[in-house]
C-alpha cells in the first residue's frame, strides 16, 4: 500500500509528523476498524447493548458510537432496516458529537451526503427543531434521504444545492451548522486505496479554493451566537488551518471553541493559535485521519424557548388511517405534493426556490383515491403508537420474508385490517391483515439486499 503513495504526499506528511511518521507509516499495517452508531431517536445505548447480537467495543470519543468485528456483518440484521444503528467510520463520528445541539435549534448539515452526521445531529435535537440536510449531488441525496428515513426523523428537509448560492437567501438563518468539506481525503487512503488518484490529479491547492468559498457561506448563514463544526478526512494544514485561519481573518468576531469532547488519543492543532482543533491520526486512535474545529460567531446567546402551536387540521383522506396513531399533531402540518402527503414541523426558513428532494416526512401516497400509508411514516414510529401491532423475534423466519416483501401467515395475531410490523419492539413497516394473511406493503427502495 505504501507504494503506491505519491512521493510528493510522503514528503509533506514527513515535515507534518517529523517523529511520529514512522508511526503513520507503521499504521498501513494496522487492521481496518468498523464502527456503528447507535440511533438513540429509537433506542437508548443501554438498551441496545442488551438487545445487541454483536461483540461491541466502545469508541471512546463518541457517546454513542461503537467498534464492531468484520464477520458480524450488521447490515444483515433485521435491526439495521429497523433503523437501530447507523454505520459509520469512528473518526467520522466526531464532528457530529462535537457539535453542541440544544432542544429547538435550526441546524444545517452543509455537505450532508451520505448522511452520517445529519442523523446524529437529529438525534441530537431529540424530536425538536429543524435539520435542513444538504447535499450538492443529486445522485447522493438519493441515499441521504434513504438514511435519514430508515432513522425515523421527522423533522428534517433534504435539500440540493451549493451554498455558494443560498448563502444570502438564507442569511444568519442557522444556529449550529456543520461543514463536513469535500477534500483531499489523506486520511482515507488505509481504508480506499483508490483516493491516491484524487489527490495525484488535483492535490490540496483544488480542495483549499472550494473549502474557503464554503467556510465562508456557512458563516453568513450563521446566526450571531451560533456554532460551526468545520471538519476533513485529510491532513494537509493547507484544508485545514489554513482555511480555519482565513475565516478568522476574514471574520474577526469568529473564535475557536475547545470541545468538551476530550480524549487522550486527540492531536491538537499545528497552528500555536489553533491549539484547540482536534487532529486523529491512526496511529493514535483506532480509525482513520480526520480534522475538527468548533467555531462560535459572536457572543453565546440564549436558547429561545420553542413555540407552542394547536393540534392541525387533518385531511379528510387520512382520518381514518389517523384513528389507528397515537401522533403528535401540534409539531407540524399536512402537505399534499404531487399525491404524496406529507408532514412538515414548524419552522420560520424561507427555503421557496430552494431546490428540495424531501419535505419533512413522508406520510403515504394517495392511491385510487385511497391512502396508503409510506414504510417512511411506519419506521418514524415507536411501537406503542399504532393501535393494531404484529411483533416478531428477530430470529422468527417471517421477518426476513416481510423484509423480503412476501405475504406472511400471521393466524397466530388477532387483527385485521392495518397493522405495523415490528421486529422485537421496533418498526420495520405496515401490512394489512384479512383472514390471518398480511399483504406485505414494505416498500421496494427498503427491501432486503
Amino acid at each position: 500500500m505504501i507504494n503506491k503513495l505519491p512521493s510528493e504526499y510522503l514528503k509533506n506528511m514527513q515535515e507534518l509528523l517529523e517523529n511520529k511518521y514512522q508511526d503513520y507509516l507503521s499504521s498501513f499495517d494496522d487492521e481496518r476498524v468498523y464502527g456503528l452508531r447507535v440511533n438513540t431517536l429509537k433506542i437508548s445505548v443501554a438498551d441496545f447493548i442488551k438487545i445487541s447480537p454483536f461483540k461491541l467495543e466502545k469508541i471512546p470519543f463518541t457517546t454513542d458510537g461503537f467498534y464492531y468485528q468484520k464477520d458480524d456483518k450488521p447490515a444483515k440484521h433485521p435491526y439495521y432496516y429497523a433503523g437501530l444503528y447507523y454505520l459509520q467510520e469512528p473518526s467520522a463520528m466526531l464532528p457530529a458529537e462535537v457539535l453542541e445541539i440544544n432542544n429547538g435549534d435550526v441546524v444545517l448539515d452543509g455537505c450532508a451526503a451520505p448522511g452520517g452526521k445529519s442523523t446524529k445531529l437529529a438525534s441530537k435535537l431529540n424530536d425538536t427543531g429543524i435539520i435542513i440536510a444538504n447535499d450538492i449531488s443529486a445522485s447522493r441525496c438519493q441515499g441521504l434521504v434513504k438514511n435519514i428515513e430508515l432513522a425515523g426523523i421527522k423533522n428534517c428537509h433534504v435539500i440540493c444545492e451549493d451554498l455558494i448560492n443560498i448563502q444570502d437567501k438564507l442569511k444568519n438563518s442557522f444556529d449550529k451548522i456543520l461543514i463536513d468539506a469535500p477534500c483531499s481525503g489523506e486520511g482515507m487512503f488505509r481504508k480506499d486505496s483508490t483516493l491516491i488518484k484524487n489527490w495525484i490529479d488535483k492535490g490540496n491547492e483544488y480542495y483549499s479554493k472550494i473549502q474557503k468559498e464554503i467556510i465562508v457561506a456557512a458563516i453568513k448563514m450563521l446566526k450571531e451566537g451560533g456554532q460551526l463544526v468545520y471538519s476533513t478526512c485529510t491532513f494537509s494544514p493547507i484544508e485545514n488551518e489554513d482555511v480555519i485561519s482565513y475565516a478568522l481573518k476574514k471574520y474577526p468576531e469568529l473564535k475557536v471553541l475547545k470541545p468538551e469532547v476530550q480524549y487522550e488519543g486527540f492531536n491538537e492543532g499545528i497552528d500555536s493559535n489553533l491549539k484547540d482543533c482536534i487532529r486523529l491520526y491512526p496511529f493514535n486512535i483506532k480509525g482513520e485521519g480526520h480534522f475538527v474545529c468548533l467555531l462560535q460567531k459572536g457572543k453565546k446567546q440564549v436558547s429561545q424557548k420553542e413555540v407552542k402551536y394547536d393540534r392541525c387540521y387533518v385531511p379528510e383522506s387520512l382520518r381514518d388511517f389517523f384513528d389507528l396513531v397515537d401522533f403528535d399533531l401540534t409539531k407540524g402540518y399536512f402537505k399534499t405534493i404531487n399525491e404524496k402527503i406529507y408532514f412538515i414541523y414548524h419552522h420560520d426558513l424561507d427555503l421557496n426556490k430552494v431546490r428540495t428532494i424531501r419535505s419533512g416526512l413522508l406520510v403515504g401516497v394517495i392511491k385510487k383515491n385511497r391512502f396508503e400509508p409510506s414504510t417512511t411514516f411506519a419506521l418514524a414510529l415507536k411501537k406503542e403508537q399504532f393501535k393494531q401491532v404484529i411483533d416478531l423475534k428477530a430470529d422468527d423466519i417471517r421477518v426476513i420474508k416481510y423484509l423480503k416483501r412476501e405475504t406472511l401467515e400471521v393466524k397466530d395475531y388477532d387483527c385485521q385490517g392495518y397493522v405495523l410490523i415490528c421486529v422485537d419492539g421496533y418498526p420495520l413497516g405496515f401490512g394489512k391483515v384479512s383472514k390471518g394473511i398480511l399483504k406485505n406493503m414494505y416498500e421496494v427502495g427498503f427491501r432486503w439486499q
